[in-house]
């Protein structure tokens, strides 16, 4: 089945085929769905976006027909089956294109082997990163679901500090935010929450576990949900009664760093320029051995994405970028503090989208 091209968007087009001609191509395959979905508004688990030079053409199977053609409005929608890409040959939608940019970083060598084959004569050329920049600067529209997204997760925070206590295990605290993010109209998790008390709370990416929670202790809970598409994220590090001595030094560091690094925040500097102030201010106070990660990452319509805060990289960072500044530290078989914000950068600062408190909460 196939529909005439509904209200097509020049701008997106010329956009996608200018990637194409950049590197020599003159047609595109965009084959990863959040690329899809960026480019069309597609939600579902199946689809292909042809770039032609004079058009937009989506393909998906029959299950998506209704739903492609309530999102998608920019291009030509075809819902033949699950063998795309026989209909693609059959119906010639490459039409005398000679050359065609496939992603390369998103398809696997035997996928694109496949395709060579079954269309010998079209030279096949590979790009990757094709659309990184331009999904890191997110849209207004973009920030707005993200705003969202992180409004439940800051709920569900407040939420928890009164419900959880001593005597619940990690894996019951999990569940239970799962259910209060869906219950507060997430569409699902970003990822699987971390709970991560005491000892545990040294691993950066611990899973919850039936380790009970305990009295004194510190409990990292790193979440976040997608909503409309689009991820929050944040980390928040609490106390079940009152914590040590030490365990306050560790969390004012840690909050510090945070802090400052969210004052130096802002586009056209790079991830390194962010990074570097709050692992200068961990480095000085002892603790540069156990903050073993970069200082954040790109969020959007994936959990990870680009742009980077690392001492790794060297790009600039572009104006309306959201991203996450995460300092963090780790003390081995004692405890783990991290502090996360989900932040939109601009020229002259940022919009931090997260607004649960960050003081020390003892519960």
């Amino acid at each position: 089945m196939s529909t005439p091209v509904v209200a097509k968007e020049p701008a997106t087009h010329d956009l996608l085929i200018g990637i194409a001609e950049n590197h020599n191509a003159d047609a595109l395959v965009l084959s990863s769905l959040p690329d899809i979905r960026w480019a069309t508004g597609f939600s579902g688990s199946n689809g292909l976006l042809i770039v032609h030079p004079d058009r937009l053409i989506f393909l998906s199977d029959g299950r998506y027909t209704e739903q492609a053609q309530r999102e998608v409005t920019n291009a030509e929608i075809h819902t033949p089956g699950y063998a795309l890409w026989e209909y693609v040959e059959e119906k010639s939608l490459f039409g005398d294109v000679s050359s065609v940019l496939v992603q390369a970083d998103k398809v696997t060598v035997k996928t694109l082997h496949s395709w060579r084959e079954r269309f010998p004569d079209i030279r096949w050329e590979e790009g990757s990163g094709l659309l990184t920049a331009h999904r890191g600067a997110k849209s207004e529209r973009e920030v707005e679901k993200m705003r969202d997204a992180q409004a439940i997760t800051d709920t569900v925070f407040s939420e928890l500090c009164e419900w959880i206590e001593p005597g619940m295990t990690e894996r019951e605290v999990s569940a239970r935010i799962v259910y209060q993010h869906l219950l507060h109209g997430a569409d699902k998790m970003s990822f699987d929450p971390i709970v991560a008390s005491g000892p545990n709370g040294a691993l950066p990416h611990a899973r919850p576990s039936d380790r009970v929670l305990r009295e004194g202790e510190l409990v990292v809970i790193d979440m976040g949900c997608f909503l409309q598409g689009y991820a929050s994220d944040m980390t928040r590090t609490i106390a079940l009664g009152e914590p040590s001595d030490e365990a306050r030094a560790v969390y004012n560091v840690v909050l510090e760093a945070q802090e400052a690094s969210l004052q130096a925040a802002r586009s056209g500097i790079t991830g390194t320029d962010i990074d570097r102030v709050a692992r200068t201010i961990i480095e000085e106070a002892g603790y540069g051995d156990y903050f073993g990660h970069g200082l954040g990452h790109g969020v959007g319509l994936e959990i990870h994405e680009w742009p980077r805060l690392s001492y790794h990289v060297s790009h600039n960072l572009p104006a309306n970028a959201a991203v996450t500044v995460e300092p963090g530290i780790y003390l081995p078989d004692k405890f783990g503090v991290r502090i996360e914000d989900l932040i939109i950068l601009h020229p002259d600062g940022h919009e931090n989208l997260t607004q649960s408190p960050k003081a020390l909460q003892i519960l």
